[in-house]
């Protein structure tokens, strides 16, 4: 695959784009974590979803 004169820029975009997704996945998981502790610190101190009324 020839890029041409261009190939240093069109290679840092590809890293780029991968270092922003890769970071936005990150940023996901850890998020996910945190709600997840959140909601368990919640339910052991008796906080019940209003979608789990009987």
């Amino acid at each position: 695959m020839n890029l041409g004169p261009h190939a240093a820029f069109i290679w840092a975009s590809y890293a780029a784009v991968a270092l922003a997704v890769g970071g936005l996945i990150g940023w996901l998981v850890l998020d996910g974590r945190r709600h997840e502790k959140r909601l368990a610190d919640l339910e052991a101190r008796g906080v019940r979803r209003r979608s789990a009324q009987d």
